[in-house]
């Protein structure tokens, strides 16, 4: 186990945490979330000794193996295959099917492990790194945004990796989703403070913004008490009779302590400009192939149209050709055969993965986003760029010194600053923080024109696509009907294929449809009174805090008039009040407790049907 204690760190005089306290027991498989720039990374750069906090301790027991994902590339061996295996235990150093094994969950090819590590792109070498960290044999495994350059397929494989891990695990990743289905915990670096708590981040976001509701109706009071205090002081400070009670105030007054109103959290404002279509068919696709060499089609004869309401999800491996269709929609590339037709009132706003080096260095954020529409008056230029986070002076800073996650929002402003029918995205929520993709996803599931998105997240699949284009060894192929659909009646080709042959009987789709459904029922007749109850709780105390902020005020003015009976019958009131909210406290804790149980019970049984 890792014990963190009081640890501060600040760069340049500027404090980036403090007073950061928490342990890793054995087993915790940890989420760890924060704005960007709140130091996510730099704690994982503490607990590795690459830095020396500013304050504070970091024990970690002797022996006690820590593996990381390096995001540096730097490689020694010929093959892919030999370089992984440098990560193994002297005793397992010929243990390739191990390796092997990681590799292919990872989306390698066999004809791809005796090739020169070198020679992949650098997404696919960090995939490498990610094997090598896996294959280490860590008792912590540090994993920094893992799930960057994967596709749905090696995320599911990593999914059910970490599951069954038998060690402790960090993660930092944007893919709330991802996240939640793995960790046991979540933990947050917010306003340079640290928390942690057991459960999801829905339950760690939900705990945050109610201690911050709570704080803020306690400075209110609090500010009140002082106003009243201040007031009496000021009325009777001068007056002998009350000389006494006045000087009594006065070390009251000193004593407070001064509670700071919390600083707005900067959030992101996106709103896709929306042109109305008449027709309600947008696109065609007719007989449409494509590849960049002659005997090398990435997709053969595709027809499909895209109404003007459809929400069309683009999934598969990486490199079978999900980006290059859609940049052929876009007319960024000419197909080889097939025929696009287009109504003539489409606008198409497109979101594409290599879009960003587009965007002019030397420019100005302002600039970029002003010249995608030369209608835009400046106001409405910079209201754009406030809506993204960049606001102010901020808009004025040029591209070239933006992170990848600020890059991809002035993209998405360029797109935003004209109105459009059909968008077409291409992995919009990389390098964007948690708050930002969750806006995202919301913006897509409401835009009231087309979608054609291809997507890792499968959360942002669920949320808002009714169609796919599945693209397999095959080709690519049109599914009607949203992913979960998909997973249910036709599923991933390499899933079915890894599966190790049941010991028990084969079922067929109706009986594995049914013992699906069995459990779904069986997990939501546990699971929803459980919850029903959480959320009484939740909304119990929030009015008990409500009702707790009446009596603490009351008793101050019985004490001020020194009403003994008041004072002891409000103090008894906030005494019972309090209990109660702590007590509601205690029992929420115990119900996510079960609810977490339970959910990880019957998800286990699930995946034991599709074995």
């Amino acid at each position: 186990m890792i014990q963190v204690t009081k640890v501060s760190k600040q760069f340049a005089g500027q404090v980036l945490f403090q007073d950061l306290s928490f342990n890793i027991a054995p087993g915790e498989r940890v989420g760890l979330v924060g704005r960007n720039g709140s130091g996510k990374s730099t704690l994982f750069s503490l607990i590795l000794g690459n830095q020396t906090p500013d304050e504070g301790e970091i024990q970690i027991p002797k022996g006690y193996r820590i593996g990381q994902l390096e995001q540096h590339i730097k490689f020694s061996e010929p093959t892919v295959l030999k370089e992984c295996c440098l990560a193994l235990e002297d005793e397992e150093k010929y243990d390739f099917h191990k390796a092997e094994k990681i590799l292919s969950g990872l989306g390698f090819e066999e004809s791809d492990f005796d090739k020169d590590p070198k020679s992949f792109s650098g997404g696919w070498q960090i995939r490498i790194n990610l094997c090598k960290a896996l294959l280490s044999g860590p008792d912590l495994l540090l994993l920094d945004e893992p799930t960057n350059y994967l596709d749905i397929l090696s995320l599911r494989w990593l999914r059910s990796f970490l599951r069954s891990f038998s060690g402790e695990v960090i993660i930092i990743t944007h893919d709330r989703d991802f996240m939640d289905s793995v960790t046991t915990h979540t933990m947050g670096i917010y306003r340079k403070k640290l928390k942690k708590i057991k459960g999801d981040t829905t339950k760690f976001y939900s705990q945050l913004a109610m201690e911050e509701e709570i704080y803020e109706k306690t400075r209110l009071n609090q500010e009140k008490k002082k106003e009243h205090l201040e007031s009496f002081i000021e009325r009777f400070g001068a007056k002998a009779s009350k000389a006494t009670q006045a000087q009594s105030k006065v070390k009251q007054l000193e004593k407070m302590e001064t509670l700071e109103k919390l600083e707005g959290q900067a959030s992101m404002g996106l709103r896709f400009s929306f042109k109305p279509c008449p027709g309600k068919e947008l696109v065609r696709v007719s007989d449409l192939s494509f590849g960049y060499k002659e005997d090398e089609v990435l997709f053969r004869d595709l027809n499909f149209s895209i109404g003007s309401q459809d929400r069309i999800g683009i999934i598969g491996k990486n490199g079978k050709g999900k980006s290059t269709l859609l940049n052929v929609l876009a007319k960024e590339l000419t197909p080889v055969t097939g025929e696009i037709k287009e109504h003539p009132s489409v606008s198409i706003g497109h979101f594409g993965q290599t879009n960003v080096i587009k965007l002019s260095s030397e420019n100005t954020i302002a600039e970029e986003v002003g010249m995608a529409n030369s209608d835009l008056s400046p106001t409405q230029v910079r209201s754009i760029c406030g809506s993204l986070m960049f606001d102010g002076e901020n808009a004025d800073k040029k591209i070239k010194v933006l992170s990848g996650g600020e890059k991809n929002r002035v993209l998405l402003g360029t797109i935003v600053a004209n109105a459009s029918n059909l968008l077409l995205l291409d992995e919009p929520t990389n390098h964007l923080d948690m708050e930002s993709i969750e806006i995202l996803t919301e913006e897509v599931a409401k835009y009231p024109g087309a979608v054609a998105i291809v997507t890792h997240s499968e959360e942002l699949l669920r949320r808002t696509v009714n169609r796919l284009i599945v693209f397999n060894r095959d080709g690519a192929q049109l599914f009607h009907g949203g992913y979960d659909e998909f997973l249910e009646k036709i599923g991933w080709e390499e899933e079915q294929e890894a599966k190790e042959a049941p010991s028990r009987p084969k079922l067929n789709k109706k009986e594995l449809h049914a013992q699906r459904q069995t459990i779904i029922k069986e997990r939501a007749k546990i699971c929803r009174p459980l919850e029903k109850e959480r959320d009484r709780l939740e909304e119990e105390i929030m009015n008990l805090e409500v009702e707790l902020g009446t009596w603490q005020s009351k008793l101050e003015l019985a004490s001020e008039a020194q009403e003994s009976d008041k004072i002891l019958e409000s103090s008894q009131k906030v005494g019972e009040l309090e209990n109660k909210v702590q007590n509601n406290f205690t029992r929420m804790e115990e119900l996510e407790e079960q609810i977490l149980e339970h959910t990880t019970y019957f998800e286990t049984e699930l995946e034991k049907l599709e074995k």
